[in-house]
């Protein structure tokens, strides 16, 4: 599954994010008087519950369906791409009648990258719910910001598009495999205490197919997805200061899915790793069983951030090389959720040759936002 993004909104999930911009922070702060609402919390004992949960839940303070994978353009040439949507309650008294109350606020990020490019094409949106235009339904992913769109349909295939201005994706994303509850039941521990933790699943092996749309040129692409599902009201451990996350579907049909979160002086806090083979088992990792180690740095040549985006991971007895699709993945999502963040495609390789293809995220490499 953003240092600047998420200490707010997770205040998000995991502390997924940092600070939005003063216009975001205005609308969503509750008015003089009003009665806070009491956010739902996250229970191991509440299983999560497929395809119902696949739906908004908006009781919860935050929230995000989360989708990563590698395309093939017909002349055979990798891309990668991200499709994100946020959900964010804010503290607005629930009682409001008004259409206009900011009670809940959809934020939704989309990037590429081509090599050929060199660097991140992206864009972003943001947009209090209501009208129609920006929303997050219940029962049922269906999430929509404008004219973006991600929704799920009754046979568990999903339907992805965005237009954004260097680029527009039209895809349908087609579940091969059983979703991958994280954790326990799809409670997913963040941190030593039981309350930091997640509602969290993920559906590996998607097959893409559908169309990349740039300056005017459409082109059909096919590839494999990975998409992820998270919601909570907690927070992080005081200490923690950013994660990086890993999920990668493998060539053999098996799904890894790994994070650590890690403390401001560098160490771990908690991590946690889930590898299902082909036949579905699943192996579990504990703290213990799980590392990141960076192997080679990049620079921002724009933020000055230093992101290890060249890792060797450990899960339990295995190691895994992830090797960056390009260095420069940044995305700059000041304008939306105030937080700069990489999140990149990555080959994954075990003893020397390639195992599988997934999406990198690291967060909190930023060591102050510049304005």
């Amino acid at each position: 599954m953003l240092h600047g993004v998420r200490r707010w909104l997770c205040r998000w999930l995991c502390r997924w994010s940092c600070r939005l911009s003063g216009a975001l922070l205005l609308l969503l702060a509750p008015p003089l008087f009003a009665a806070a609402p009491q956010f739902a919390q996250v229970s191991p004992e509440r299983p999560v519950m497929l395809p119902q949960d696949s739906g908004a839940h908006p009781g919860f303070r935050t929230e995000w369906w989360y989708a990563t994978g590698w395309l093939a353009t017909p002349d055979g040439k990798p891309i990668g791409f991200q499709i994100t949507f946020f959900r964010s309650a804010s503290e607005h008294d629930r009682a409001n009648p008004s259409a206009f109350a900011p009670t809940q606020l959809i934020i939704a990020h989309a990037a590429l990258s081509d090599p050929s490019l060199g660097k991140l094409l992206h864009a972003q949106k943001s947009a209090r719910a209501g009208f129609g235009l920006a929303y997050a339904k219940e029962g049922n992913t269906d999430v929509a910001l404008d004219d973006w769109r991600l929704l799920r349909g009754a046979d568990g295939r999903y339907q992805a598009s965005i237009a954004a201005g260097e680029f527009t994706l039209q895809l349908s994303l087609t579940p091969s495999q059983p979703p991958l509850l994280q954790g326990e039941r799809g409670y997913s521990r963040k941190g030593p205490q039981a309350a930091q933790a997640s509602y969290y699943y993920s559906e590996p092996q998607l097959q893409v197919g559908g169309k990349l749309i740039r300056s005017g040129h459409a082109q059909e692409v096919s590839g494999s997805a990975w998409l992820d599902h998270e919601w909570s009201t907690s927070v992080l451990d005081a200490d923690a200061t950013g994660w990086d996350w890993l999920g990668a579907n493998l060539d053999d049909g098996s799904a890894l899915m790994a994070f650590q979160i890690r403390s401001r002086s560098g160490g771990k806090i908690w991590a946690h790793a889930a590898l299902r083979d082909a036949s579905g088992k699943v192996t579990q990792f504990g703290p213990g069983q799980v590392s990141f180690q960076p192997q080679r740095k990049w620079r921002s040549p724009r933020t000055d951030a230093s992101y290890p985006v060249q890792q060797a991971l450990r899960t339990g007895a295995i190691e895994w090389s992830l090797i960056p699709l390009q260095d420069d993945q940044e995305l700059d999502s000041r304008l939306s959720t105030g937080s700069v963040y990489w999140e990149g495609a990555v080959t994954v390789n075990r003893d020397g040759r390639r195992a599988g293809r997934g999406y990198l995220e690291l967060t909190g490499y930023l060591k102050a936002l510049k304005f």
